[in-house]
């Protein structure tokens, strides 16, 4: 679980996200289901996210914005 968090430590940052203990979870639950990938699978994940960023990162930034925006 989470084992891109750490690619993305700039990004969180830039969109003003904390990652704590206790929504480390949820977050990595609402990145899976952005970028449509079954929860808990990593490397699928963070491939998906590279590839979407690699096409779009404007794009994929507002998406992750919004999905991210609770927290």
């Amino acid at each position: 679980m989470t084992c891109y968090f750490r690619h993305l430590k700039e990004t969180f940052a830039e969109l003003g996200v904390e990652v704590t203990p206790e929504n480390k979870q949820e977050i990595d639950r609402a990145i899976h289901k952005l970028v449509g990938v079954n929860y808990k699978n990593c490397s699928e994940t963070w491939k998906e996210i590279k590839k979407r960023r690699a096409a779009d990162e404007a794009g994929f930034m507002k998406a992750l914005d919004g999905a991210l925006g609770k927290f």
